[in-house]
């Protein structure tokens, strides 16, 4: 097992008393960080569960969610805190924007979308690249209580239209288009063919971002700098139910077609406003940074939501890590103080992959936590993260949860728990998750089982948009009262989790049940590697065989020789039956925008079938790539 690193020596926000007080009474501690927020009205329930699976939280309260993310800071005297340092993609495209600034502009943006129809209860889409653009449109949609869907602004105009037909979206938000390796990359042309198909839509409208010319349909289409820009900047939100839908998220997950996960405005806006400072330890004088797309549920709870909530002042950056150099996110690390930096396992393998002399080339001193979302990150990049990113010094919170949780469900607290590379360790305080077996009991330490929440969380998912049933089914009905995650997992001896991947990627080779993520940690722990998806394919002999996708670091070259010492290092770290029956070569893996490799696709190839549904690949073009990339020599069979 990796050595554990020790907590930092800062006093944090969160103690061990909040584990203390949360297992006295759970709903008393959840019912304490209520507090953080502005109510217009208090409630007078903590949870009603009365109908199973089916929660309200903070029964009765009033809130309006943009209100408790920048207006209340204002009022406090903090109009003139940062609440955003925007870096675009093009050289020296920077916008500082200060809560004062954000108000006024989110209050122009709710009178712009009222004059466009919009009202308490219309669902919005927003289909925008990383710019301010797309704060200000969710939380004046939230400010009207107007739910929004997000649709990741890489998705094809067919994933689109899907969406908004499905939440009966009656605005469309987007822009011309976003910068992404160094050259505009177009949106509206993928709205116009979206809302042909999206009789609802009434109205699309659109920053001008890249100043690329657009086709333009008059009395549909409406400039943002025309109808915002002319709006007042005063707006008085309206106050609404707890329970009030605040917007729906469409899962882009590694299996089956996408859901709309609905999540609710006060129980998810506690858990996102207690979970951001007590797991990023945050204070006043912190530079935040979460690299995640706001198309993914991180960048709702953890670039809007939970950040604002807490008045943190962040970075928010348009570009990839590697435009126009592979050390361009250390780069505006150090320029800006960032303090607190938040990314997926696969940025991390990628930055792994260039080399340690971009991080090296910059002062990146002021980094004191640092996390990571999305998958298990494997020890091997835990600590080179941790040793190149945070100096050796910065604690790693490996933080597990989903769409569905809506905000962090497993992960350490900096100062208060010591971390293991690769391992999630315990639930936050508040939140009841067990390891259980096929019958739905507990497991001993050492032994692998399925995670399940045993009682509900402020911000767990209310249903899926327009299918009760679909959520029932999906969720609740392995096990009575347990909401199943999908993922397997495992205690050690100390009673810390170690998560397994989803249970539908747990393979039975010749009866014995290996991990993905297991065996994709031992070949990522091989020099030359820099990163690897294991899937399972159908064998007629072992029954499943295991099949391997390896991203070679730049310092390799790929040869016979370095795919038999891959087998040969599995062999070794964790026994012969683990060896990989075949290993291929790629250039890259399909993943979604949060990072998640889509495995199912991988197992598509694995075993000659036609791919399935890759609308929620973050590049669509990727599995033409790794097509490419396979010869007769090395595809799978």
């Amino acid at each position: 097992m990796p050595t554990a690193h020790p907590p930092t020596s800062n006093a944090p926000n969160a103690t061990s008393s909040d584990y203390a007080l949360a297992n006295e009474d759970r709903l008393g501690f959840w019912a304490d960080q209520a507090g953080r927020l502005d109510w217009s009205e208090p409630f007078t329930e903590v949870l009603d569960w009365s109908t199973p699976p089916f929660a309200r939280w903070f029964v009765g309260g009033r809130l309006n969610a943009a209100y408790n993310c920048v207006d209340r800071h204002v009022e406090a005297g903090q109009g003139d805190r940062v609440a955003l340092h925007f870096v675009g993609e093009p050289a020296g495209d920077t916008r500082d924007i200060t809560y004062a600034q954000l108000q006024a502009e989110v209050s122009r943006a709710a009178n712009a979308l009222t004059a466009l129809g919009i009202e308490a209860g219309d669902r919005v889409a927003i289909y925008m690249p990383m710019i301010p653009e797309a704060v200000v449109a969710m939380l004046a949609c939230a400010r009207l209580g107007a739910p929004h869907t997000v649709v990741f602004g890489g998705f094809s105009a067919d994933a689109l239209a899907g969406r908004i037909k499905d939440c009966q979206a009656k605005l469309v938000i987007t822009a011309d288009g976003g910068y992404r390796r160094g050259d505009p990359s177009p949106l509206k042309p993928a709205v116009d063919t979206a809302v042909t198909s999206c009789p609802t839509v009434s109205h699309v409208l659109v920053v001008r971002r890249t100043g690329e010319p657009v086709e333009w349909t008059p009395g549909r289409d409406v400039w943002w700098h025309d109808v915002v820009a002319a709006a007042s900047p005063h707006h008085s939100p309206e106050m609404f139910d707890s329970e009030h839908p605040l917007f729906v998220m469409y899962t882009s997950g590694t299996t089956g077609s996408p859901k709309g996960v609905l999540h609710t405005t006060g129980g998810y806006l506690v858990q996102s406003a207690y979970s951001f400072w007590a797991v990023f330890d945050h204070r006043p004088d912190d530079v935040y940074w979460c690299t995640a797309d706001i198309g993914w549920i991180t960048g709702h709870t953890y670039l809007v939501y939970g950040p604002l909530a807490n008045g943190a002042t962040q970075v928010l950056y348009e570009g990839t890590p590697d435009t126009p150099h592979k050390g361009r996110w250390w780069e505006i690390a150090a320029e800006l103080g960032v303090t607190t930096f938040y990314t997926a396992p696969t940025a991390i393998r990628t930055c792994m992959k260039w080399g340690d002399e971009f991080p090296a080339a910059h002062d990146l001193s002021r980094v004191r936590i640092l996390g990571s979302v999305g998958e298990s990150i494997n020890p091997q990049a835990y600590e080179w993260y941790r040793e190149h990113i945070g100096g050796g010094r910065a604690p790693v919170v490996d933080t597990w949860w989903q769409t569905e949780t809506g905000a962090h469900m497993i992960t350490p607290l900096p100062g208060v728990r010591s971390g293991k590379p690769g391992s999630a360790m315990t639930p936050l305080p508040g939140i009841s998750i067990d390891i259980v077996d096929d019958d739905g009991n507990s497991v001993p330490p050492g032994q692998g089982g399925y995670l399940v929440a045993t009682e509900p969380w402020p911000a767990m998912i209310r249903t899926i948009w327009g299918d009760d049933e679909r959520f029932v089914e999906t969720y609740w009905s392995r096990w009575p009262g347990y909401y199943f995650a999908g993922d397997g997992a495992r205690r050690d001896n100390d009673g810390d989790i170690w998560l397994l991947g989803r249970v539908d990627d747990v393979m039975n080779v010749s009866g014995h049940r290996l991990s993905t993520t297991e065996i994709e940690s031992a070949l990522v722990s091989h020099p030359s590697v820099a990163e690897a998806a294991v899937v399972g394919a159908s064998d007629e002999v072992t029954g499943t065989a295991v099949v391997a996708f390896v991203i070679l670091r730049d310092s390799a070259s790929p040869s016979d020789d370095i795919v038999e010492a891959l087998r040969t290092h599995v062999g070794q770290q964790i026994g012969p039956i683990a060896k990989p029956r075949r290993i291929s070569i790629v250039s890259e893996l399909p993943k979604t925008r949060s990072g998640k490799i889509m495995r199912r696709l991988l197992r598509d190839l694995a075993e000659h079938r036609t791919t399935g549904d890759a609308s929620t690949l973050a590049d669509s073009d990727v599995m033409a790539q790794i097509a490419a990339d396979l010869t007769p020599s090395d595809s799978p069979t």
